[in-house]
């Protein structure tokens, strides 16, 4: 148990400073489209972290869960609020 959370905690890491790395490099013109695709995993996210916040017992899961919804649901709000914006920049008045 005590190897899975290093390797679990490890994971995590490296995933963070690759997506940083992936972030940075993205050009102004793609961030759109690229703010698009991440609402879309988000709403995924809201949907997985919906079923683990619905259990009926108040666990650490179920905590976590709920937190997952609600950071989820700021982040997708969000995203289509800035792409909206964004894309209002493109219309004609």
């Amino acid at each position: 148990m005590h190897d899975l959370l290093i390797v679990g905690i490890f994971v995590f890491v490296l995933a963070m400073f690759v997506g940083f790395e992936v972030i940075t490099k993205v050009p102004p013109t793609l961030h759109t489209p690229l703010m698009s695709g991440a609402n879309a995993i988000s709403g995924i996210v809201l949907i997985g972290a919906l079923m683990v916040a619905g259990a009926r017992e108040w666990n650490l899961p179920v905590w976590l869960g709920l937190i997952a919804v609600v950071l989820a649901t700021i982040n997708v709000v969000g995203g289509f609020l800035v792409t909206d914006r964004m894309l209002q920049m493109f219309k004609k008045r």
